[in-house]
C-alpha cells in the first residue's frame, strides 16, 4: 500500500471513530450499539447461533432453529452469508483460539458491535473515496464526499437497529467503479466481482442496489463523463455480460435465499398505499436522510449543471429525493409489501457524490451566483422549519440545523471571496465538523429517545432477557435429563428466540423468513394460538398435551402464578423461587412408525382435534389418494351449553362489550365429570380500527393486533384449550365485536394415553449436523416412519442404499415409506438446489477469470469497432 492510500485509511479510521464518539462512550459504560427489539432478540441472537454452528463445521441446519430448520437459506437474510459476519466469525474464532476473549454468547456480540461498525464504516469511507477519486475528483472532494455518505443518518439507525442492513453500503461505490471500468476501459471484472459480492452477500438488498446500479446505469448512458468512454452497444453487452456472470458466482448463495424467501408465509398488504407523502422533513427531523446544506448551495448554482459530473448526480439525487416521498415507491423497494424507507441509502451515495463534484467545481463560484444560491438555501430551510408543525422556533433540531449551515455557509462565502486555499480547507473541515455533530446527534436521538439506552450488560443478564434463575433452572433440568432431542416449552416474555439465547431446544422463533410449512401449521392446519398474534414468528403449543408428546415437548416452564394453564399429563419436576418446571408424562418417541395413513384430503373437514387423534393413530399424509382411513368423529358439544352475557350484549354475532371487561359465559347443562381439556373454537374480529386486545378464556390469555398494524396475520379462527370447567368465560375489553362460528369440543385423553402404552423404544439414532442415521428394525411390518423434523426442500433419504422421496406428513415435518424387517436409514440436509448453485457459481468464476483478461476484452471491443 502506498503513502496516501495509508493515509486515507488512518483518515478513514479517525473519522469513524470520531462518528462513532458518542456509541464508544456508552460502551465504557456498559452500553451497547444495540437496538433493545430486533438488535436483541435477532442480531446477537442469530450471530451467536450461527458462529457455534460454524465452528462446529455445521454450516446449513440445526435443531435449535425454532422447531428445526436449515439457517444457510432461512437466516441469508440475516447473517448466514453475510461477508461483514463471516469476517468477524473468523477474527473472533482466531481471538478465541487463542485465549484473548470470554464466551462468544450473546454479550459478546452486543459488546463487539460498535466495534464491527466502525470497522464496516472506515471501509466505506476508504472504498468510496477512492471511487470518487477514480470518477473524476481531488483527494478533498471524494474524501468529504465519501463522509456525507458514510456518515448518513441512514447509516447509523441501520447499523444499530438491524446491523446487516448497514452492510448494503459497501457494495453500491463498488458497483459505481464496476459501471464505471467498463465505461472508460471495457473492463468488466469490477462489474463482475460487485454483482456477485452484493448478491452473495444479501438478496434483499441485492434487489435494492441492482435497481440502483440499473439506474445509474442509464443515466450514464445519456450523461457521458469522459470523451473516450466506449460505444453504448458495447456498454449494453458488457453489462448484461458482467451481470450475468456475476449473478452466477453469486448462485450458491443467493438461489437458496431467494428460494427461502418465496417459501415463507407472510399475508399480504391489505391496505392501499398512497401515491405522495410530504410529511418526512428531509432538512432537520427525518429518520432516512438528511439533505447537506452544502448539497442544496451547489444544486441552487445552477452553472454547476454544465458539469457532466455534478449534472449526473445532483440529478440522480433530486430524482432519488422526489421518490423518497412516495410511499408506492418504498413499497417497491420492499418487493411491493407494506412501504419500508431502507433504501435512502443510495441517496446518501448520490448527495455524496454530487457534494463531491460541488467541491471540485467551487473555485468557479462567483459572489453574485453565492449570494442567490445561499439565498435559495435560507429560504427552503425556512419553507421546511415553519411548514412542520412539530417544529418549535426554539427547539434544539431547528436552532441546530441553522447553526449547521451558517457553519457552511460563512467559510464557503470566505473562499469565494478571497479564493484563498486556507478557506477551501476551513470549508472541508467544517462540513466534516458538521457531519460527525449531526452523526452523533443521530446516534443521542437513536439512544435517548428509542430506548436503545437500555440495552447494557445488566439488562443482558436481567431476569427480563436472560435471567440467571432462568438459566440455572434450565441446567438442573438439562443435568437431569442429558436426552440431546426433546424440547422446553419456555420463553421470556414476548422473547421468542429464547431458546437461542439460553441454549435448549425450543418451541419457538422469530424470523423474517420462516419455513411456510410450520407457519401454515400454527395459522391454518392446527391453529394453535401463540399467546400473541404476530407474523415473522411461532411460539408454545398452546397447551395442547397431544401436539406435545408428538412433538418432543418434555417440558414446560411457567411462573408460580400460571398454574392454571399446565398441560394435561405434565407434572412438576423441578422449581426455583419464582418458576416451575413440568414433565410431559405421555411423551412418544422421536421415531414413531405405523401403518395407519390418513391423507389431507380425507382430513379437510375434520376439527383440529380430530386431526390431533389422527397424528397419534397414523400419520397424516399430503398425498392426492384417499386411503380410507377413518378418525372417530369429535362431536360438537356448544349446544350442551347455555350463553350468558355478562358486561356486554351478544346479538346476531355482534359482541358490544359495555364494561371495562366484559362478553359471555358458556355454562355446560351437566356439570363436568372427568379430567381433561375443553377446545373452544370461534372467529373473532375487533370493529375499531387502531385497538389491539386482548381475549381472556377463563385463566388462558392472548393478544391480537389491532387492524392497521402490519403485523398482523389476519387469521381470526382461534382454537383456545383451557381444562375442563363448567363454566367458559370469553372476556375482551370495552368495544365492538365480531363472535361467531362458537364451538366445543371435549378431549379425554384416551387416546394419547393408548398411543403412549402402546409406543415402541426409544429407537437409536445419530444426528450430526445435517445427516442422520437410523437403524431401524421393522418388526411390526409398518409402512411409514415419522419424524419432528420440520419438512422443507433440501432433506433427501436412502433406506437399505436406495433412495426415495423425503414426504410432508402431519402438514409440516418429515416422513417416509420403510422397509419391513432392519431399515438402515440415511437422511441429509442441503439447501434448496444447492448442488446446482454450487456447479453454476464454479463455472461463472470460470467465465469471469477469462473475461477479465485484458487481451480477451481489447479483442471483443476491437471485433465491435
Amino acid at each position: 500500500m502506498n503513502r496516501k492510500l495509508l493515509l486515507l485509511l488512518v483518515a478513514c479510521l479517525i473519522l469513524a471513530v470520531l462518528a462513532h464518539a458518542f456509541f464508544l462512550h456508552a460502551w465504557t459504560e456498559g452500553r451497547f450499539m444495540v437496538g433493545q427489539n430486533d438488535g436483541l432478540q435477532q442480531m446477537v441472537t442469530f450471530k451467536k447461533l450461527l458462529y457455534e454452528q460454524y465452528t462446529n463445521g455445521n454450516f446449513f441446519y440445526t435443531y435449535r432453529f425454532g422447531l428445526g430448520g436449515g439457517t444457510y437459506s432461512q437466516l441469508a437474510f440475516y447473517f448466514s452469508t453475510s461477508i461483514v459476519f463471516l469476517l468477524s466469525a473468523a477474527v473472533t474464532f482466531l481471538l478465541d483460539s487463542l485465549g484473548l476473549i470470554g464466551t462468544v454468547d450473546v454479550v459478546y456480540w452486543a459488546k463487539a458491535a460498535v466495534f464491527i461498525s466502525v470497522t464496516r464504516l472506515t471501509v466505506i469511507l476508504f472504498v468510496t473515496t477512492l471511487v470518487f477519486r477514480y470518477i473524476s475528483s481531488r483527494w478533498l472532494p471524494a474524501f468529504l464526499g465519501a463522509a456525507v455518505y458514510g456518515l448518513s443518518v441512514i447509516y447509523f439507525r441501520h447499523a444499530t437497529y438491524w446491523e446487516f442492513f448497514a452492510d448494503a453500503m459497501l457494495w453500491v461505490p463498488l458497483l459505481v467503479y464496476g459501471v464505471e471500468r467498463i465505461i472508460r476501459e471495457a473492463r468488466p471484472g469490477w462489474f463482475i466481482f460487485a454483482v456477485a459480492v452484493t448478491m452473495f452477500d444479501n438478496f434483499y438488498f441485492a434487489y435494492i442496489n441492482l435497481i440502483f446500479i440499473g439506474i445509474y446505469m442509464l443515466a450514464r448512458l445519456w450523461i457521458r463523463l469522459e470523451a473516450n468512454e466506449i460505444g453504448v452497444g458495447q456498454k449494453v453487452k458488457l453489462f448484461v455480460i458482467g451481470g450475468l456472470v456475476g449473478a452466477g458466482i453469486s448462485a450458491v448463495s443467493f438461489i437458496p435465499a431467494v428460494y427461502s424467501f418465496f417459501h415463507n408465509h407472510r399475508p399480504d398488504y391489505p391496505f392501499p398505499v398512497e401515491a405522495v407523502d410530504f410529511s418526512d422533513n428531509i432538512l432537520f427531523t427525518s429518520r432516512y436522510v438528511i439533505v447537506p446544506a452544502l448539497f442544496l448551495l451547489f444544486a441552487f448554482t445552477f452553472f454547476f449543471y454544465r458539469k457532466a459530473m455534478f449534472r449526473l448526480f445532483s440529478m440522480l439525487s433530486i430524482f432519488f429525493i422526489l421518490l423518497h416521498f412516495s410511499p408506492v415507491v418504498a413499497s417497491a423497494f420492499n418487493g411491493f409489501s407494506a412501504p419500508q424507507y431502507r433504501w435512502e441509502y443510495v441517496l446518501s451515495f448520490t448527495l455524496g457524490a454530487a457534494v463531491c463534484a460541488g467541491m471540485s467545481y467551487i473555485h468557479e463560484l462567483s459572489k453574485k451566483k453565492f449570494l442567490m444560491a445561499s439565498a435559495m438555501v435560507i429560504a427552503v430551510y425556512l419553507i421546511f422549519f415553519f411548514r412542520d408543525e412539530e417544529m418549535e422556533f426554539l427547539s434544539l433540531p431547528g436552532i441546530g440545523v441553522f447553526f449547521l449551515v451558517i457553519l457552511t455557509l460563512i467559510p464557503t462565502a470566505g473562499f469565494v471571496w478571497s479564493s484563498k486555499k486556507s478557506w477551501y480547507y476551513f470549508l472541508g473541515a467544517a462540513s466534516l465538523i458538521n457531519l460527525l455533530v449531526f452523526s452523533n446527534a443521530v446516534q443521542y436521538v437513536i439512544s435517548e429517545m428509542a430506548g436503545v439506552y437500555k440495552v447494557s450488560e445488566q439488562y443482558l443478564h436481567s431476569d427480563k432477557y436472560n435471567g440467571k434463575e432462568q438459566r440455572e433452572l434450565l441446567q438442573e433440568v438439562q443435568d437431569q435429563d442429558a436426552a440431546p432431542y426433546y424440547r422446553i416449552d419456555w420463553k421470556v416474555g414476548y422473547l421468542n428466540n429464547t431458546p437461542i439465547v439460553q441454549d435448549f431446544n425450543g418451541f419457538s422463533i422469530y424470523s423474517s423468513i420462516l419455513n411456510e410449512n410450520l407457519l401454515y401449521f400454527y395459522l391454518y392446519d392446527l391453529k394453535v394460538d401463540m399467546g400473541r398474534e404476530s407474523v415473522s414468528r411461532y411460539s408454545t403449543l398452546s397447551n395442547r398435551a397431544n401436539l406435545y408428546s408428538i412433538l418432543q415437548g418434555k417440558y414446560v416452564v411457567k411462573k408460580k402464578d400460571d398454574t392454571g394453564n399446565v398441560p394435561y399429563g405434565f407434572q412438576e419436576t423441578a422449581r426455583s423461587k419464582n418458576y416451575i418446571v413440568y414433565k410431559n408424562t405421555n411423551l412418544l418417541p422421536f421415531i414413531r412408525t405405523t401403518d395407519t395413513i390418513f391423507t389431507e384430503r380425507d382430513l379437510e373437514d375434520a376439527n383440529v382435534l380430530e386431526k390431533e387423534h389422527a397424528m397419534l393413530e397414523g400419520v397424516i399424509t399430503a398425498r392426492a389418494e384417499t386411503t380410507g382411513a377413518e378418525i372417530k368423529e369429535v362431536p360438537d358439544i356448544i349446544k350442551k351449553t347455555r350463553l350468558t352475557e355478562v358486561g356486554a350484549v351478544y346479538e346476531d354475532g355482534k359482541l358490544t362489550v359495555t364494561e371495562k371487561e366484559g362478553g359471555i359465559d358458556l355454562t355446560r347443562n351437566e356439570p363436568v365429570r372427568q379430567n381433561g381439556d375443553f377446545y373452544l373454537r370461534f372467529h373473532l374480529e375487533s370493529l375499531a380500527k387502531r385497538k389491539g386486545f386482548a381475549v381472556k378464556v377463563n385463566d388462558y390469555r392472548t393478544t391480537r393486533k389491532h387492524n392497521q398494524s402490519v403485523y398482523k396475520t389476519y387469521v381470526d379462527d382461534l382454537v383456545i384449550r383451557v381444562p375442563k370447567a363448567n363454566k367458559l368465560k370469553i372476556r375482551l375489553p370495552k368495544g365492538n365485536y365480531v363472535l361467531t362460528d362458537l364451538a366445543l369440543y371435549e378431549e379425554d385423553y384416551q387416546i394419547l394415553e393408548r398411543a403412549k402404552k402402546e409406543a415402541q423404544e426409544e429407537t437409536h439414532f445419530d444426528w450430526s449436523g445435517n445427516k442422520l442415521t437410523i437403524r431401524y428394525d421393522n418388526k411390526q411390518g409398518d409402512r411409514f416412519m415419522m419424524l419432528p423434523i420440520p419438512y422443507e426442500r433440501g432433506w433427501e433419504v436412502r433406506v437399505n442404499g436406495e433412495a426415495q422421496g423425503v414426504e410432508k406428513v402431519n402438514y409440516a415435518f418429515v416422513g417416509f415409506p420403510i422397509q419391513e424387517g432392519v431399515n438402515d436409514i440415511q437422511l441429509v440436509y442441503y439447501p434448496p438446489f444447492f448442488q446446482v448453485s454450487l456447479l453454476v457459481t464454479v463455472v461463472c468464476m470460470l467465465l469471469a477469470i477469462m473475461l477479465s483478461k485484458r487481451r480477451t476484452i481489447k479483442k471483443i471491443t476491437k471485433h465491435e469497432r
